[in-house]
């Protein structure tokens, strides 16, 4: 469809609860012909078990989003989840409103979901109805553009490092005139590992106050099931275009200037720190990657006496770099993907991941936060829950499921890629060179979560043991014929290998104890 030409034909376009991108060129004139629909569907609250305050932030963005789009002239089909027509699938509903409205065409943005894109790929064989669908005018890139340019180059390994170069000289992000990166390197990652200092107070988080009660009540008086807790009468998320943009201006305002500095830091107490907590926001498309990366680079470019370039260079890595790179990934390797298992774990997920009841603290700080909060950054989801998850050999669709679930900015393009492949290692090193684990002293290193913990970061054997320090030792040990051919992993495997057959003996005999009675731990 070329945008600016009059529809003629009666069209009906579907919005997606993750399209909630109001500068999108469908909605730059006003058109007769053209009526939008939103959906409230079971099909995708029921999907995994949710978070109640991802299920709440997606429904009440929906609906501001319809009702803007009415109060700028279009015309608008929203069912709610307990509106009796809502056939509660996305290809049933469009059946029904295009046989009672006698739509010529059907119209769709491209879902960043394969399981979506698969559906609404076959309306075809369901409506007669022409059926179109359009880019969502969101990323930086084309779905498989990354995995073009690797081909291209017949690279062995996709590094991450080299697709964020690539994609940092084509967009012409923070580079001089020369085309070389400012600051002179590309990466600044080495700076950006910084413990809170003890007496330090971050900045408090920006939280919105919205009564959300009518849709908490729906969703109980419906049955749905979720996981997690949730103040419906202060509702702290944000879900308009302007609520995002007062939360785009608080982050590179108040957390831009230490936000490097301190990105994988820890604290009991602290749960959003200099995070932006921006990324619901842009993966529900209310704010663009490339607007967000333009606003703190401008931000920077005002305030470069107080704001160091590794500051900015580190969360512009993150969106230009690892958020485009994940997508990447998904649209390569799916549909197989989601079913890789590399290493063959097959544990369950232990209880307290859905209670946070364990003696752990790294764990039970990590894990009440997500209930609370629907969110924990990304160093407590890689190097605390899912690294034990990773060193207990837990069945990798479990922990899927549940990072997709709990989390509020988790769509399957974004968290499958990071938990299936940067977190739990599954797809055998495509994403990680290496895994991602390690013993209690990276925990201690980046928290003071250590310091009150029922365990010992420092035992290796024992009862008040750290379960972490066993755990990686029998993690090294199970599979020691892959990390034997890995490079990466060479120092670790020396030094398992060297350790005393006796204390050897110890510490896998402690993890198989920890295993066997790993909801008591």
């Amino acid at each position: 469809m070329t945008v600016g030409l009059v529809i003629m034909k009666k069209t009906l376009r579907l919005v997606l609860g993750d399209q909630l991108n109001i500068n999108h060129s469908w909605y730059s004139e006003k058109n007769k012909n053209v009526t939008y629909t939103l959906l409230e569907l079971r099909s995708e609250t029921d999907y995994v078990k949710h978070h109640i305050q991802k299920v709440v932030s997606f429904f009440v963005g929906m609906r501001s989003f319809a009702k803007k789009l009415e109060e700028l002239g279009h015309q608008v089909i929203y069912l709610k989840l307990d509106d009796p027509k809502n056939e509660q699938t996305y290809t049933k509903n469009l059946k029904s409103i295009v046989s009672k409205n006698q739509f010529e065409q059907i119209e769709y943005q491209q879902p960043d979901e394969y399981r979506l894109d698969q559906e609404l790929g076959s309306l075809h064989k369901e409506l007669s109805a022409e059926i179109n669908g359009v880019s969502s005018e969101h990323f930086y890139t084309e779905r498989l553009e990354m995995k073009e340019l690797f081909d291209k180059k017949k690279s062995k390994g996709w590094l991450m490092e080299s697709f964020y170069r690539e994609m940092r000289k084509k967009h012409q992000v923070l580079l001089d005139s020369d085309e070389k990166p400012i600051g002179g390197k590309w990466n600044f990652d080495q700076t950006n590992r910084k413990k809170l200092p003890k007496n330090h107070k971050p900045t408090s988080p920006k939280l919105f106050q919205r009564d959300v009660s009518d849709v908490v009540k729906m969703l109980e008086e419906q049955n749905v099931k979720t996981i997690g807790t949730i103040d419906a009468k202060s509702f702290i998320w944000p879900v308009t275009r302007s609520e995002g943009e007062e939360m785009l201006d608080f982050f590179v305002q108040e957390c831009l200037p230490l936000f490097g500095d301190f990105q994988d830091a820890m604290v009991v107490g602290e749960w959003s720190l200099y995070h932006s907590r921006l990324s619901f926001l842009m993966n529900s498309k209310i704010l663009s990657p490339k607007e967000v990366v333009n606003r703190v680079i401008e931000h920077w470019e005002k305030n470069q006496d107080t704001i160091d370039i590794s500051q900015v260079e580190g969360f512009v890595r993150q969106i230009i770099g690892w958020r485009e790179y994940m997508r990447g990934i998904y649209w390569a390797k799916m549909p197989d993907y989601e079913n890789e298992n590399q290493l063959n774990h097959t544990n369950a997920l232990p209880e307290f991941y859905w209670d946070g009841k364990t003696k752990m603290n790294c764990m039970r700080q990590s894990i009440q936060q997500s209930l609370d909060y629907s969110y924990a950054h990304h160093i407590q989801r890689l190097m605390v829950t899912g690294n034990f998850a990773l060193l207990a050999g837990i069945d990798p669709q479990q922990v899927d499921d549940w990072y997709l679930g709990i989390y509020v900015d988790a769509i399957q393009w974004v968290e499958l890629p990071n938990t299936r492949g940067m977190s739990q290692w599954a797809d055998g090193g495509l994403v990680a060179t290496k895994p991602y684990v390690s013993s209690a002293n990276y925990i201690d290193k980046m928290s003071n979560y250590c310091g009150t913990c029922y365990y010992s970061k420092k035992d290796k054997v024992g009862e008040k043991a750290c379960p972490f320090n066993s755990l990686y030792w029998n993690f090294i040990d199970r599979h020691l014929d892959k990390w034997e051919n890995n490079h990466r992993m060479g120092m670790m495997v020396a030094n398992w290998k060297k350790q005393d057959p006796e204390q050897k003996v110890q510490l896998l005999e402690r993890a198989q104890h920890i295993l066997e009675n790993i909801n008591s731990i």
